[in-house]
């Protein structure tokens, strides 16, 4: 049994509502459908893909595959040990109209805090910081879309998703100093170094 019980907010429970009065199966299938994209072992697979790649074939890239595998692996780890401590049951599990709409039932019953697919929205938004401006705003937009898709599969509140997201983006700029500083530092050595060859 976890430690802590965590009820959803009054905004919480009037969105679900809200959702279950107006949600259709149409909407729920193609948000079952995308929730999909922030997926920690479908994240987890393609961080690792990056990073091999890097390494095989991009080795300028390793600094950043570094980081994004182990951002990756923070986030898929932290939400399971939080959702240990706190009990909080899914919006899904108390919706007998919106499962009439096709609202589907998802995970276990009482982990909806926080979001772990937002968790992981949170720190890809955050580390696209590292991007330039149009690919930057892409992929932010990306990242806030298939967070919303918890809500309206009902899997979580508003303040598992808001809660989840924020965590994500704190864990990634702690982590960033550990895996870009270090990389950065070790550039520049080789960059003296070569600096310092062409002139001898």
């Amino acid at each position: 049994m976890a430690l802590v019980e965590v009820r959803p907010t009054r905004v919480d429970t009037t969105i679900a509502n809200e959702i279950a009065v107006h949600t259709n199966s149409g909407i729920e299938r193609t948000a079952q459908t995308l929730t999909w994209g922030a997926d920690e072992h479908v994240l987890l697979a393609l961080a690792a893909a990056g990073w091999l790649y890097a390494h095989l074939v991009q080795p300028r890239q390793r600094r950043i595959a570094n980081h994004v595998l182990t951002v990756s692996l923070a986030t898929a780890l932290l939400p399971h040990v939080l959702k240990s401590v706190f009990d909080q049951t899914r919006p899904d599990r108390l919706t007998v109209r919106g499962h009439q709409k096709g609202v589907p039932v998802s995970g276990q019953p009482r982990d909806a805090f926080p979001s772990g697919h937002a968790v992981h929205m949170g720190a890809l938004a955050s580390a696209a910081g590292l991007l330039p401006p149009t690919p930057r705003r892409l992929v932010r937009s990306v990242a806030v879309a298939l967070s919303l898709t918890r809500i309206a599969l009902l899997a979580h509140w508003t303040s598992d998703v808001v809660a989840g997201f924020a965590l994500g983006a704190v864990v990634e700029r702690l982590v960033r100093p550990l895996t870009l500083a270090k990389s950065r530092s070790r550039q520049e050595s080789y960059s003296r170094q070569d600096k310092s060859q062409a002139r001898s």
